[in-house]
């Protein structure tokens, strides 16, 4: 089983730039998208269930912000847009699906790089993710969470650590937070399948062309629940793809 996370950065945009071709090639039989930037209205139906997959929407208040979206090949048997708290299932962070063998988080993370009212907003949206996700964890619910978590975990996930010490998305409370939600028990499924590889990111500075020269970060993430861990047989950055800031990131389960 193939399961795939694509900030997108925009779904309309997206489908002028290819967007299914990419779907058609990959082959992914769950799809997961951030920052699709529209309500659901705005789409038309083959947007929204394309090849006949399955999909869930949430939207943000605010149009043309945030949003995420899960589409599946085989029928999801639950679905949840957001976890009960206003200010943050207002922007439309969440997709929450329950499947036959486990339970997807497709989360948009907040970014905080914009005020000091954002990066206090980010890093309360991170502990109450955690406090959310603690029991289930403890009962042995089998969790994926993916998304772009809006963080890169340690120095070999940015291109230049030194320079991005004080930047938002590498500050230490935010890396100190990835820790722990670690330690609450999940794996990184690219670094558990490629520890020391070095030069692989997820996201690059459009305003900075960073893209060239691969000057980007590894901030597009899929963890698993370390119960799952053994079902992990691959775990890719699929960083020729283009049409957006972020690439798709992707795992393959033994399932």
């Amino acid at each position: 089983m193939k399961i795939t996370s694509w900030n997108v950065n925009g779904i309309r945009a997206a489908y002028k730039k290819g967007f299914l071709d990419f779907w058609e090639k990959h082959n992914a039989d769950i799809l997961c998208l951030q920052e699709t930037k529209c309500q659901k209205e705005q789409l038309t139906p083959d947007m929204i269930n394309p090849y006949d997959f399955e999909s869930h929407w949430s939207s943000a208040e605010k149009k043309g912000y945030s949003g995420t979206a899960t589409f599946s090949r085989h029928k999801i048997l639950s679905v949840e847009h957001g976890i009960h708290i206003p200010k943050f299932d207002s922007e439309g962070r969440f997709v929450i699906s329950q499947h036959k063998d486990f339970k997807i988080y497709n989360i948009y993370f907040p970014n905080g790089a914009r005020g000091p009212d954002r990066h206090a907003y980010k890093m309360e949206f991170l502990e109450t993710l955690s406090a959310h996700l603690k029991p289930q964890i403890q009962s042995g619910v089998p969790i994926i969470v993916l998304g772009d978590y809006n963080i890169a975990p340690t120095d070999i996930d940015i291109y230049d650590p030194k320079k991005h010490a004080r930047t938002s998305g590498f500050l230490p409370e935010e890396k100190n937070w990835f820790q722990s939600f670690l330690d609450l028990g999940f794996v990184d499924t690219f670094r558990l399948l490629h520890p020391d590889e070095k030069h692989r990111y997820s996201w690059w500075n459009q305003i900075e062309r960073a893209r060239i020269g691969n000057r980007g970060w590894r901030i597009d993430l899929i963890c698993v629940s370390k119960n799952i861990q053994s079902v992990v047989k691959k775990a890719e950055i699929l960083d020729e793809i283009e049409g957006s800031d972020h690439c798709p990131v992707s795992i393959t389960l033994d399932i």
